[in-house]
């Protein structure tokens, strides 16, 4: 690859980053811990999409990839901590959020709750509230449209549940 090319591959990424940040962002938020800030997982998630993003092809949308690859990113780093023995607590909002007033209030609350959910239900609720489609949730996950579908109705119930304890 010449150098015309490498500065162009470098530009098409870096707006490809910054047009999707937020979805990158979301994604870390939900899977951030003690051991994983946010911060350390967005660079990780960047540092995956950069090894990937040659092989690329746009057979998906752009932001299907980079969930699929923020996702997983995410996911095999909680795998890898856990097979080297350490403890992954869940790193909670301070204790305001317990009693939302407010619509930012009860936004927090929601997340809170969301990050009490096993890793493939935060997936699939983050997926869900981006408002993607059930058909795009599939080939993201890389389960079928019919269980996620299912997955969704249980995991809303069981978000239902857990706020009202």
């Amino acid at each position: 690859m010449n150098r015309q090319d490498s500065a162009i591959r470098e530009e098409n990424f870096i707006r490809m980053i910054r047009e999707n940040e937020r979805i990158i962002y979301k994604v870390c938020s939900l899977y951030v811990s003690d051991e994983s800030p946010v911060e350390d997982l967005y660079q990780d998630v960047v540092l995956n999409l950069w090894k990937a993003f040659p092989s690329f092809r746009s057979e998906s949308s752009c932001s299907t990839y980079i969930y699929r690859v923020a996702l997983n990113t995410c996911i095999s780093g909680i795998r890898s901590k856990r097979r080297r023995g350490q403890r992954m607590p869940l790193h909670l909002l301070d204790e305001q959020a317990l009693e939302p007033v407010n619509e930012e209030e009860n936004v927090r609350e929601l997340y809170r709750l969301i990050r009490q959910l096993g890793r493939l239900e935060r997936s699939l609720i983050l997926l869900w509230l981006e408002e993607k489609p059930y058909q795009e949730i599939a080939e993201i996950t890389g389960l079928s449209v019919s269980n996620v579908a299912t997955k969704l109705k249980r995991i809303k119930e069981k978000l239902i549940k857990m706020s009202n304890l």
